[in-house]
């Protein structure tokens, strides 16, 4: 199994940062790779079980399943359902953590995978870059930083 961590710090309390990031059907609004998006079938962007299926600016299309998603926490948790990435059982985890210290955000975000062991290099460093560092950079950007 392919492991994927990226972490970083935000220069904005964690209940803003959350704000912004919170929303399922929302990646449009913060992270730039991402062209478009809608939640299938007309369900709450935050209900658990619920698919977001999007578009990438490159013209990929994606579709994930939200797997859980906590307000007091400040993570949510989803899963690749359709992707032209050579992977299989992604879940992935991004999560806010409040940094006392000047009123700033921890953030991280976490994903395993199968894939082959051929690919495992390059997956795990386009998620990590692009996906993951993409956009901790946009939010950073965003509030600041």
């Amino acid at each position: 199994m392919a492991r994927v961590y990226a972490s970083s710090v935000i220069n904005a309390p964690a209940a803003r940062v959350w704000a912004r990031v919170r929303d399922f059907n929302g990646l449009p609004n913060w992270h730039p790779a991402i062209a478009e998006s809608r939640i299938e079938n007309g369900e709450p962007a935050d209900k658990v079980g619920c698919i977001r299926a999007f578009s990438l600016r490159n013209g990929d299309r994606l579709r994930e399943q939200l797997l859980g998603l906590s307000d007091y926490d400040m993570f949510c948790t989803y899963s690749i359902l359709d992707s032209p990435m050579p992977l299989t059982n992604y879940v992935a985890t991004l999560r806010l953590t409040p940094v006392t210290d000047q009123d700033r955000t921890f953030i991280e975000w976490s994903a395993e995978f199968d894939c082959a062991a051929d690919k495992e290099a390059d997956l795990v460093s386009g998620i990590g870059g692009n996906v993951f560092q993409g956009g901790f950079d946009a939010l950073k950007r965003a509030f600041g930083g």
